[in-house]
């Protein structure tokens, strides 16, 4: 399956963030989905669609080294993915089921945290941040402390801090009610109106208008 994103942004002329021919992630040597080629533009969102255990939290994780994966080519803003993959991890933000909060770390000190492990400036406004978020008044509240939406809520903050231009996200909708789910669709657009791209997994109808382009990965036969 080809996945072309259409030309809607007005970025999309740049040079591809992430380019695939023939990639398909390996278990025990054998392809999981079937090969697809990916054309991730700057200001484009791509959506993975497929049935549990098609492959698209596996393909989020291979594509940051964490598991074999398999192209014809693979290049994330020229770079050769598949000879340096270090191009790659630095410039992208991973968020996953795991939100990768301490619980007796604070909102704010996970925020100086994660920013820090991943050699990124310290945010500056996390107050105004945490408001944006639906956070006020829990920025010095332990994340063990919080609710799970409350806490998927605190590991959004990272994307809102991050100037890591392609973002990739297993279920980013997940614990969250109506007014989170807004939240990410309301990053994800400012991310993109940035030049950034995102790549994110769904199992069913996403609860956001913005353009995206879906590719369904499917188990080879």
């Amino acid at each position: 399956m080809t996945a072309r994103l259409p030309n809607a942004s007005p970025v999309s002329s740049a040079p591809p963030l992430l380019a695939a021919t023939a990639l398909t992630c390996l278990r025990e040597d054998e392809a999981l989905f079937a090969p697809i080629d990916i054309a991730l533009a700057p200001g484009q969102l791509l959506v993975l669609e497929g049935r549990n255990g098609a492959g698209k939290t596996t393909l989020l994780r291979a594509l940051l080294g964490l598991h074999a994966i398999k192209a014809q080519t693979l290049q994330f803003l020229g770079t050769d993915v598949l000879r340096e993959r270090h191009a790659l991890c630095a410039g992208t933000l991973w968020l996953g089921h795991l939100l990768a909060l301490k619980g007796d770390l604070t909102v704010r000190e996970n925020l100086h945290y994660n920013l820090a492990i991943g050699d990124e400036g310290d945010a500056a406004d996390v107050e105004s941040l945490c408001a944006d978020l639906g956070l006020a008044g829990y920025e010095d509240t332990p994340t063990r402390a919080l609710s799970a939406g409350q806490r998927k809520r605190a590991a959004l903050a990272r994307l809102a801090a991050s100037g890591r231009s392609l973002w990739l996200l297993d279920e980013p909708f997940a614990n969250l009610d109506g007014p989170g789910m807004a939240v990410v669709e309301r990053l994800l657009e400012a991310h993109l109106a940035r030049g950034g791209g995102a790549m994110l997994t769904s199992h069913g109808v996403l609860p956001i208008t913005l353009p995206a382009t879906t590719v369904r990965l499917e188990h080879r036969r």
